[in-house]
């Protein structure tokens, strides 16, 4: 009875270890996540693109003219308060059509609106110059804009402006009494650095 008893114990002592070794082995671990979640894209900081589209230029005489536009632009966004967003940018373009040629530089000051972390919606303003057959014009600028952020450091835009002149002369844009002479509607793809 007594070896009985001895070896009961032992095998109850050996299953009670062996258990207790086991649980040691059992490391507890978070696990990991299913959907990985991206970071929100930032519209803060610099930025350069490409953009393209048309330009719509209203003569008096004649009536519209459309003309290609091709250019790029630079430029620096900063979030004021959320969701208020304040920048500027410079626009460099070329127009080319059946008959002219021209060159236009803008300087915008940009205030938009962070509708979601990817859309952005704005109106902007500025000065800039139109040159033309080695002639250049002084103009203003307003329109609007939304920007949709495809991935962490690229955005897609469209951008609608109005052109107007300060002068009252013919080449390259006659003054009308008109507030704008022109419009250029445009797209681009932009890269946030």
């Amino acid at each position: 009875m007594f070896v009985r008893s001895l070896t009961l114990g032992v095998a109850a002592a050996a299953l009670m270890a062996s258990g207790a070794q086991a649980a040691d082995l059992f490391i507890p671990t978070t696990p990991e996540p299913i959907i990985a979640t991206q970071p929100s894209f930032s519209w803060d900081g610099l930025y350069a693109g490409v953009e393209a589209g048309g330009f719509f230029y209203d003569d008096a005489v004649v009536a519209t003219d459309t003309y290609g536009v091709i250019g790029g632009a630079v430029g620096a966004n900063f979030v004021a308060f959320d969701p208020i967003l304040l920048g500027i940018e410079v626009q460099a373009d070329y127009i080319w059509g059946d008959d002219a040629d021209a060159g236009l530089v803008l300087a915008l000051a940009r205030v938009g609106a962070v509708v979601t972390d990817e859309v952005m919606v704005y109106a902007a303003g500025g000065l800039g110059s139109v040159f033309a057959d080695g002639d250049s014009e002084g103009v203003y600028a307003l329109g609007a804009g939304v920007e949709f952020a495809v991935t962490q450091n690229v955005s897609l835009r469209g951008e609608v402006l109005g052109i107007g002149d300060f002068e009252d002369a013919d080449p390259p844009m006659a003054s009308g009494d008109d507030f704008f002479d022109a419009a250029k509607a445009t797209v681009g793809v932009f890269y946030h650095f």
